[in-house]
């Protein structure tokens, strides 16, 4: 598969502060890949440098094949960017933002027409096209947003936080066209502060922290790494602790933990629902009676609190 993507040894400083320290990226074609990390972990500069708005201290770094530093003009013709900040005119109605978006791409007024008519309609605009943006929601402004980076038909598409601050039907909008996207061929470079967003759309992802990548694959393999699923069981009696404790050791993988305050033992398992089957059938045998019992899969804060020791952005803001 084919790399449109590629990024080796990024460094960029700002006075003593160092945004990226050697980062490496590639990102295959036609593919999401999701960019996770903590507040101020290089996200942003990162995708400043691809987009040819940001020169590099070190490193290379390349798009469809054009290099960031020495080709930006042949980089800027194949991407569309949208930032963490709508990009359009308030004076401005939503049809004359799209034909000023065109002028900005020289692309021809009877194309950027013909355009603009079909954006408007996949973004749910058409009916407020010619309104100025002074009446438009925050939804329907990062909606305008998408649509104007996407103008000139891009192959490869950055998007840095895309639904920050949306409500939440405006977010699963974004996704809807997000997915529709990349069934259509198109590679997109995701940096969001919303891990299920990640979850939900990218095929790989990248954590990075003080601008390094440590760690990087699917989803689930990232699961994995936090210690697969565990087994968690809240007790009626806590005097039944102890036997709790005995019958979900025989099928944990780890250490069992046992919370006498929260009547609660936790244990990390392999085998899904088949372990849980077998986990009821020695409780039942040892005569626990459970309040509650659940088999959870690690999430993705899970992993990022696991490898950054951050929690997630959104909880800290």
């Amino acid at each position: 598969m084919t790399n449109v993507i590629e990024a080796t040894g990024l460094v960029k400083t700002y006075g003593d502060v160092v945004a990226l320290d050697g980062l490496d990226l590639v990102v295959p074609e036609g593919q999401v890949l999701g960019l996770l990390g903590p507040n101020g972990a290089g996200k942003t500069t990162t995708v400043r440098i691809l987009t040819t708005l940001l020169k590099p201290d070190a490193g290379e770094a390349t798009v469809a094949g054009f290099d960031v530093v020495r080709q930006p003009d042949r980089v800027r013709r194949v991407i569309g960017l949208t930032g963490q900040y709508a990009a359009v005119d308030e004076y401005l109605t939503g049809r004359e933002n799209l034909r000023m978006f065109g002028d900005l791409y020289h692309l021809a007024p009877a194309y950027v027409r013909e355009r603009s008519v079909e954006l408007l309609e996949r973004f749910d605009l058409a009916d407020a096209a010619d309104r100025s943006l002074r009446t438009y929601s925050g939804g329907m402004r990062r909606r305008l947003d998408l649509a104007a980076s996407l103008i000139a038909k891009p192959s490869i598409l950055f998007l840095d936080e895309p639904t920050t601050g949306l409500d939440p039907r405006s977010r699963l909008g974004l996704w809807e066209v997000i997915t529709d996207l990349v069934a259509e061929g198109t590679t997109v470079l995701l940096t969001t502060q919303y891990l299920e967003e990640a979850d939900q759309l990218a095929e790989r992802i990248v954590v990075i922290d003080h601008g390094r990548v440590i760690a990087q694959g699917t989803s689930d393999s990232l699961k994995d790494e936090v210690g697969g699923d565990r087994l968690e069981i809240v007790v009626v009696d806590p005097a039944q602790l102890p036997a709790a404790t005995e019958a979900l050791a025989a099928v944990a993988t780890g250490e069992v933990i046992a919370d006498v305050e929260e009547r609660r033992v936790s244990a990390p398992v392999t085998g899904g629902s088949a372990t849980l089957v077998e986990a009821v059938r020695r409780l039942d045998a040892s005569g626990v009676a459970i309040a509650d019992i659940v088999l959870r899969r690690p999430t993705l804060d899970d992993v990022f609190l696991s490898l950054t020791g951050h929690v997630a952005e959104e909880d800290a803001a």
